[in-house]
């Protein structure tokens, strides 16, 4: 019985990493879409949006060296994984006022691959251990 369950649930952590990987590939295929106005990575550098190390679990509106409009940084927001998913859907609904000329994601998978993709980057744009 032991054994049916180890085996179990082996098979559910390998599945869950293949998919994670698939949706990490799937989420840099998605944020091409960004990278007219946005970049992650070691080098990343401010462009018409700031730059997305480090942005889940990070306040909005709080890179050094970006203008803001202010209604992002008085938005009061947390990036998590749930006002990310919102944002990307809608940012101009989530902050009205927002600079963001982007009309949203309108998959829920997109908007999840591409948040799995930021979620690797550290805030330094090195990749997380």
């Amino acid at each position: 019985m032991k054994s049916q369950i180890f085996f179990a649930t082996a098979a559910v952590l390998a599945l869950s990493t293949s998919s994670q990987a698939q949706d990490l590939e799937a989420g840099k295929k998605v944020f091409n879409k960004c990278m007219a106005c946005h970049a992650v990575g070691e080098n990343a550098k401010n462009k018409l949006g700031p730059v997305l190390n480090g942005v889940v679990d990070r306040s909005a509106g709080t890179i050094e060296g970006f203008r803001y409009s202010s209604a992002m940084q008085e938005s009061g927001l947390a990036w998590d994984t749930e006002t990310l998913s919102e944002f990307l859907k809608a940012p101009k609904v989530v902050v009205p006022g927002t600079k963001m000329n982007f009309p949203g994601l309108k998959s829920d998978e997109e908007v999840a691959n591409v948040i799995a993709y930021l979620a690797q980057f550290e805030e330094d744009g090195s990749l997380a251990q």
